[in-house]
């Protein structure tokens, strides 16, 4: 049963990703990718983690998406049907992401994969990885990305502002 569940969650998930970087229309996209995001909710919590299930819905889907969908929303005439969704550069992104896609398959398929499961969590499991995310480690990456993404929000604004 368990197997059957999951093979249908990521049937869906896959599909949906797929129709996220197939649709023309911007917007349906950022819809699609809200199931997207669901889908690997659910994969998370068939591993038996449920934080992590929580955290993706919740940032994920309640704070990444979202702050797309009003980047879309806010853009000029980006809901525009006579606006073309693509541009002259399609080609270098093509080259680009087939690329990358060599190298993500090269190294997972020489990366070493453990044979057997590698055991149950520690009962401080939560903790300890409450204190890893932080740790100095991760501190300065998580002020980047929360820069980042203000600065896009913000981008979005001036570009959508009236003149």
């Amino acid at each position: 049963m368990a197997q059957a569940i999951f093979i249908i969650l990521s049937l869906i998930t896959l599909g949906c990703a797929l129709v996220v970087v197939t649709n023309r229309n911007l917007f349906h996209s950022a819809l699609y990718l809200a199931f997207v995001f669901v889908g690997v909710a659910g994969l998370y919590f068939m591993l038996q983690a449920e934080f992590f299930a929580g955290i993706q819905v919740l940032i994920y889907v309640g704070a990444i998406l979202t702050l797309i969908i009003f980047a879309i929303m806010l853009s000029r005439d980006l809901m525009n049907p006579n606006v073309r969704g693509f541009n002259r550069q399609w080609w270098a992104a093509a080259i680009v992401a087939g690329l990358l896609f060599v190298v993500l398959a090269v190294v997972l398929w020489r990366a070493p994969w453990p044979a057997a499961p590698v055991g149950e969590p520690s009962a401080d499991f939560i903790a300890e990885l409450g204190q890893a995310l932080v740790s100095p480690a991760y501190v300065l990456p998580f002020e980047v990305v929360s820069i980042l993404l203000l600065a896009a929000l913000v981008g979005s604004i001036l570009i959508a502002r009236e003149r």
